[in-house]
């Protein structure tokens, strides 16, 4: 069963500004994400309530950062891009 994908201000600004083949890549990743939330790696420390799932894009490694709501069985996605300073930015 697949949850209910809700976005924040930080990714849809994030998500306007990349190319329309990296986009279509971030809704695949998204759609996985959506079927299966445990897909991605849960992070510790200042950022334990956070999922980060991998994926590469155009031969670069891209992240989708997300947290879970298993009550009402939503995901919200809190931020994509690149990993260069990808973590810096979300604390």
């Amino acid at each position: 069963m697949t949850h209910q994908v809700v976005q924040t201000r930080r990714f849809s600004r994030q998500y306007k500004k990349l190319h329309d083949n990296i986009a279509a890549d971030v809704d695949a990743a998204i759609g996985a994400v959506a079927t299966d939330p445990a897909i991605g790696d849960k992070k510790r420390g200042d950022l334990a309530s956070l999922y980060v799932y991998k994926f590469r894009s155009q031969g670069q490694l891209y992240l989708l950062g997300y947290t879970v709501d298993s009550g009402v069985k939503l995901v919200y996605l809190e931020a994509v891009g690149p990993h260069e300073n990808f973590y810096r930015d979300l604390k």
